[in-house]
């Protein structure tokens, strides 16, 4: 097996996150589920986003703020995203390119337009997203760029970009070629949504042996599971998974790699503003530890370190040298 040239290579969602504060009660009066994600077509984006106050835009997509932040960390990335060839689109590609990350997959003519998110964001830093997947579910198998799967060490896939037929087809496709290339594939859940909708395809790549790195926090470990009980849950899958990486917020965060359980604190912070790519973010950290050829508990303490930096403004991509905070805590 000939030594990778990227230290990882991620397919995912690529939507420009717009986000904006709100009170309580306008997650109430849009009849939103305060803290969690739903999918919405063109026309209900754009209602949102008239019910929306002064608003942030940046680049973002849950696999792609994972590879932000392991480039941030140093780390040599690749990124395979659908855009439209489209203002948003521009935005994008300008955005991840700009940070240092491998990404050539061709914009898209035509309609529909770059995929966006609409988040509002609660006082307690609570997160409701709304996505609209625009042209990010139009990613064909023919977009793969099939040498730089092959040559990147982990393959990482986002549960999000499952639902759309064609990128579940051509993330099908790039599992084969990262397996048969010796190479690792790492998965997320994503979402308790996504697990109610796609749940058994998830358990039979998790049966194969097709994830060799599976996230999930504690709720969509017990929904994938299915048992309520989170160490029941975690006994049920861990043995069925090279690493299974669970967060579970204030709580922390679990490792079991061969058994073997590993446990670390969240990060103490002052305050949470904005939950938005906690868990994209401490999957970068882990990602980078385990490229950086750290321990198993060191990863998860990058992860945390992480994930309390993104939790500690808006947006989901690092405003701090996240290579400095984790050398102040780890060396």
């Amino acid at each position: 097996m000939t030594q990778p040239t990227l230290d990882i290579i991620a397919i995912g969602n690529a939507i420009v996150d717009i986000l904006a504060p709100a009170e309580d009660t306008l997650i109430a009066e849009l009849a939103l589920t305060k803290g969690g994600m739903q999918l919405v077509d063109a026309d209900g984006a754009a209602a949102l986003y008239g019910k929306m106050g002064s608003a942030v835009e940046a680049s973002g997509g849950s696999a792609a703020n994972t590879i932000a932040g392991m480039a941030a960390l140093g780390c040599r990335c690749g990124f395979i995203g659908q855009v439209a060839d489209d203002q948003f689109g521009k935005v994008f590609a300008h955005d991840i390119r700009a940070i240092g990350v491998d990404f050539a997959t061709p914009a898209r003519e035509g309609e529909p337009p770059t995929a966006q998110c609409l988040i509002f964001v609660t006082p307690d830093g609570q997160r409701t997203m709304n996505t609209f997947l625009g042209a990010s579910q139009f990613l064909p198998a023919a977009a793969l760029d099939v040498a730089k799967i092959e040559s990147a060490a982990v393959l990482y896939l986002e549960g999000y970009l499952w639902d759309p037929e064609q990128p579940r087809a051509a993330m099908r496709t790039a599992i084969d070629l990262a397996k048969k290339a010796g190479r690792k594939v790492a998965f997320t859940l994503s979402d308790n949504f996504v697990i109610a909708r796609h749940g058994d395809d998830f358990r039979a790549l998790i049966a194969d042996g097709s994830i060799d790195i599976l996230f999930a926090n504690e709720h969509e470990i017990a929904a994938i599971a299915d048992v309520e009980d989170f160490e029941g849950a975690v006994a049920k899958i861990a043995p069925q998974v090279p690493v299974l990486v669970v967060t579970r917020s204030e709580k922390g965060a679990i490792a079991i790699a061969d058994g073997e359980r590993h446990e670390v604190a969240a990060e103490p912070i002052k305050a949470v503003v904005d939950t938005t790519g906690a868990g994209d973010l401490f999957a970068a950290g882990f990602l980078a530890g385990q490229a950086q050829g750290r321990s198993m508990t060191d990863s998860l303490r990058m992860g945390a370190i992480c994930a309390a930096e993104i939790i500690s403004h808006y947006g989901p991509r690092p405003e701090h040298d996240l290579k400095a905070l984790v050398a102040a805590k780890l060396g």
